[in-house]
């Protein structure tokens, strides 16, 4: 029996005429699980009570990107380089971490996702890379997002070193980064620059990656085999 994968989605308005409020997901979410032998189900942004029965209702959980994590979230007042939040999405994808953990089901964090995790058990984010300090890579490239353009360096012995290569590209979008890991986390992969690019923890089944695996799956079978790990082994 196909593994039931929940993905959080993201909501956003398209006008024709008439502004129209749309709750979806990314295809690349979608078709990655497929292909990993996974059956997708949307959840779209609700009432925090009800994340314990869409949890109930499936096998594992992912969470992607988009939106700020609100920054009091981690105890900060916001910064004038915020970018956009949305409260709403906030408490009730930190409500589907919770239930997942209480209910023992794996979670797989991708960029906002991973940041969002990380604050979830107590961690903290620089709300722009400026904050972080100076750095040669760039963070939000330029060119398409199915190219790999720089490097990270992947931890021995942890969950991503079981298919990945100790020095691996991806690609990059976040102008957001982690500051302070979690307690019970660890840093699993790391750019140059010192900017944190996966995170993992020690134990519980969570997974997370700053990169955007989805956009280059197609064009990179180990990128498709983060799907595969999640889906089948995580």
């Amino acid at each position: 029996m196909k593994p039931i994968i929940g993905i959080a989605g993201n909501e956003r308005t398209m006008t024709t005429g008439e502004t129209f409020w749309l709750s979806y997901t990314s295809r690349n979410f979608v078709e990655g699980i497929q292909d990993a032998g996974g059956l997708p189900l949307v959840l779209p942004i609700g009432q925090p009570e009800d994340a314990k029965r869409y949890i109930q209702r499936i096998d594992k959980l992912l969470l992607g990107g988009g939106h700020d994590v609100n920054p009091k979230l981690y105890g900060q007042e916001p910064h004038p380089y915020l970018e956009e939040i949305n409260e709403k999405r906030d408490a009730f994808e930190l409500k589907l971490i919770d239930e997942a953990i209480k209910q023992g089901k794996p979670i797989f964090g991708i960029c906002r996702g991973m940041q969002l995790i990380n604050v979830a058990f107590g961690g903290s984010l620089h709300q722009d890379i400026s904050l972080f300090g100076p750095t040669s890579i760039k963070h939000v490239q330029e060119s398409e997002m199915t190219k790999q353009t720089h490097l990270v360096r992947i931890k021995a012995n942890s969950r991503l070193a079981t298919f990945l290569p100790e020095d691996y590209s991806v690609n990059s979008y976040h102008h957001q980064t982690i500051k302070n890991v979690a307690p019970n986390f660890t840093v699993i992969a790391q750019a140059p620059d010192g900017i944190i690019e996966g995170i993992e923890a020690n134990n519980l089944p969570i997974l997370a990656i700053q990169w955007h695996p989805e956009l280059t799956r197609n064009a990179s079978a180990t990128e498709q085999q983060l799907f595969t790990y999640f889906v089948q082994e995580l």
